[in-house]
């Protein structure tokens, strides 16, 4: 099922976790996670998704926010909070890049990739 709304920004992150972090990982990047928990503090969060790759240990995450300016807001108000998750989320990957990120309507995602 696909949740429209007239305008939504989407960004997308892809990760390759490191051995043995992958339970952890999920815990933190999941939708319940702390992640999500820190972006429900801004205004304008919709929600987060995990995908698990094809490949071992490949991970994408999917943020869907209200708009890019509300996204933008979050980033600024919550600039040390976010770095510092950042920084402990670190220890667990051995690559992270945000591979996309769009404003649209539609909010549904690949699940195969």
């Amino acid at each position: 099922m696909k949740e429209r709304c007239s305008s939504v920004f989407r960004i997308e992150w892809e990760f390759a976790v490191k051995p043995g972090c992958e339970e952890r990982f999920e815990q933190i990047y999941g939708p319940a996670g702390d992640w999500a928990r820190l972006f429900r503090r801004g205004e304008g969060y919709l929600r987060t998704e995990l995908h698990r790759g094809q490949q071992a240990r490949r991970y994408r995450t999917v943020d869907f926010w209200r708009s890019r300016g509300a996204y933008e807001d979050f980033r600024k108000q919550h600039e040390m909070e976010y770095h510092t998750l950042d920084e402990v989320c670190a220890a667990l990957t051995e690559s992270e890049a945000e591979i996309s990120h769009s404003e649209a309507g539609d909010t549904s995602t690949a699940q195969d990739w």
